[in-house]
């Protein structure tokens, strides 16, 4: 379903990855390993068209996702580093409003899925008042309400404990065994089934380092 042709990223004159394709078929979990600055990040901004490569290709349903954007964008959800809550809400109110415009899990409570990221008690307090981790939480319960058939997710374990990830991998293997894919990056070992998960590792390129 998701396609990448010879990938080039670059950053600031500095080839970050080249040359990269790799095909994601639905009921896949992939997860993009490397260090810090090989271009985890900037590979899921290409992906979700938030940034434009330096050279190749992203086709989603054999389609490139430049020409066929809003096709595109109605079957993805992407969670960055930014968390894409109003503060101005409470927790359930940004829930609500997310539920609102994905009318297709209206039958699902908001309590429970704040209570799966840890944020029993915090539902009526303003999101601008919780700490960023919170926050991140939050945004992370939205998975709960999508049903798009895309997720691409930076760092999605970084504000949970060990039970928190234990459950967000259960929806990931839920979502995928639904048909859909999940991309993500993380520093946390997943304990997810070899045959749902695959591993893409990120090295720098080392020699041609500028353009």
């Amino acid at each position: 379903m998701l396609h990448c042709k010879k990938l080039t990223c670059v950053r600031e004159g500095r080839i970050l990855f080249k040359d990269l394709s790799f095909t994601v078929n639905s009921g896949e979990i992939v997860h993009f390993e490397g260090a810090n600055g090989v271009g985890k990040t900037s590979l899921l901004r290409l992906l979700t068209g938030l940034s434009t490569a330096y050279a190749g290709n992203v086709f989603w349903q054999g389609k490139d996702i430049s020409i066929d954007r809003e096709s595109f964008y109605q079957q993805l959800l992407y969670l960055g580093h930014k968390t894409g809550i109003k503060a101005e809400l409470t927790a359930l109110e940004n829930l609500q409003f997310f539920q609102a415009m994905q009318s297709s899990r209206l039958d699902l409570n908001l309590w429970d899925i704040l209570a799966k990221v840890g944020l029993a008690g915090y539902e009526d307090i303003l999101t601008s008042q919780l700490s960023a981790g919170q926050q991140r939480r939050v945004a992370l319960a939205r998975l709960w309400l999508n049903d798009s058939s895309l997720w691409v997710l930076d760092e999605p374990f970084a504000a949970l404990d060990k039970l928190g990830i234990t459950v967000l991998e259960a929806l990931f293997i839920e979502h995928v065994k639904n048909g859909g894919i999940v991309l993500l990056t993380t520093h946390q070992d997943l304990s997810i089934d070899a045959s749902l998960l695959s591993k893409i590792r990120l090295i720098a390129a080392v020699d041609d380092l500028y353009v």
